[in-house]
């Protein structure tokens, strides 16, 4: 990688952490596609995302524990199953095609959340504070675990829609559970790779000094200055490019 072009990724790393942070995300998914676009191995995308995801997951989590969005019963009730699960999924090591195809669905999928989020779907949903039924946060949690130690993901693209869309709760609510959650999966992801072997990026240290900026401009500044509906929108072009690049390759 020459200088120019990791500069190049360095910027985006740091506008993925922005603008993702600022919604009590980590920033995954905008990461694997920036790694699948320049051609990173499998085997490094998945440490190295989540290597980055609780770098910029920490700082959410602090900044929405202040603010007091951080529901504890309900994150232990995704959590108890979460970890076990995204261990053991970071443990499995998926064929390199099966890897690229399950990411770029993956991708895609995020791309469609992103792209919902820019036309002010969740705006529409107020805030609430609603039970979640114990049963399908456990069921719910384990799936979402498993899937993130298998892509590399912390799970809050997954979280995020269910809890919005079946009235949980609301966009802050949401971001305050989301946030943890992703920090909880990521580490218990990341343990499991290295249990069975995965190499980390050898410019790991750049990249996570550019998502410290982006996370902690995110989460101090929430992008209330910027036109977040477009970023979005081209985070969600970007994200179906690199999505739709696995997939073929698979």
């Amino acid at each position: 990688m020459t200088p120019y072009e990791l500069a190049v990724v360095l910027a985006a790393f740091a506008c993925v952490a922005a603008l993702y942070s600022s919604v009590g995300h980590a920033g995954a998914s905008g990461y694997l596609a920036m790694m699948a676009l320049l051609g990173v191995a499998p085997a490094t995308m998945r440490p190295t995302a989540l290597a980055l995801n609780l770098v910029v997951a920490t700082l959410a989590t602090y900044r929405f524990w202040r603010a007091g969005w951080i529901r504890w019963k309900v994150l232990a009730s995704f959590a108890v199953t979460s970890v076990p699960f995204a261990y053991l999924g970071g443990r499995i090591q998926l064929p390199v095609p099966g890897y690229r195809a399950l990411v770029g669905v993956v991708l895609l999928g995020a791309a469609a959340v992103l792209w919902w989020r820019a036309r002010g779907g969740e705006l529409a949903l107020a805030e609430r504070d609603n039970t979640v039924p114990l049963p399908v946060a456990l069921g719910s949690g384990a799936a979402i675990g498993l899937l993130s130690g298998l892509t590399g993901t912390g799970g809050g693209i997954f979280l995020s829609p269910l809890l919005l869309l079946a009235g949980w709760a609301g966009p802050r609510g949401t971001a305050g559970l989301s946030a943890p959650f992703i920090w909880l999966n990521s580490l218990a992801g990341l343990v499991g790779v290295h249990w069975a072997t995965g190499s980390l990026h050898p410019h790991l240290p750049w990249f996570v000094a550019a998502v410290l900026l982006g996370g902690w401009l995110g989460t101090m500044l929430g992008l209330t200055r910027l036109p977040r509906s477009t970023l979005l929108r081209a985070m969600s072009v970007v994200l179906v490019i690199a999505g739709g690049k696995l997939i073929l390759a698979s």
